[in-house]
């Protein structure tokens, strides 16, 4: 009967789910945006994501800020974040959000590096009626 082993690596998760979610709580309210995109990229988050950018441009020259946050993500989180824009796009609340990433995205990125992203044709076909 492996049910107690089961049990316990489940209970192992729900307890690093919680350590996670913590942490995103604790990189937020001490303002260390760049950890805090990283960690909700890796729960696949997009809702906190999306958050965390909010929290970036309310800040003095959040622009600049979320800018320099985006620049220094992996070529994977930007594949993640450009998938989750695509998504925040669609609604009027959260589209200018999506499209201030989406420039950053563009103004930072070769196209022949954008070519190279999963997902890239279908995020352009579904920005584009929004855009």
């Amino acid at each position: 009967d492996v049910t107690e082993i089961e049990e316990k690596e489940a209970q192992a998760k729900q307890e690093e789910q919680i350590m996670k979610e913590q942490e995103l709580s604790n990189l937020l309210h001490e303002k260390r945006y760049l950890k805090a995109l990283g960690l909700a990229i890796s729960l696949d988050r997009p809702h906190t994501v999306l958050v965390v950018v909010k929290a970036i441009l309310k800040e003095t020259d959040g622009r600049r800020h979320l800018e320099e946050n985006i620049v220094r993500l992996r070529k994977d989180q930007k594949e993640a974040v450009l998938a989750f824009l695509v998504t925040w796009n669609t609604n009027s609340r959260n589209c200018h959000e999506a499209q201030a990433v989406f420039e950053i995205l563009l103004k930072h990125e070769a196209p022949d590096s954008l070519l190279q992203y999963a997902g890239i044709k279908s995020a352009v076909e579904s920005l584009l009626p929004y855009t």
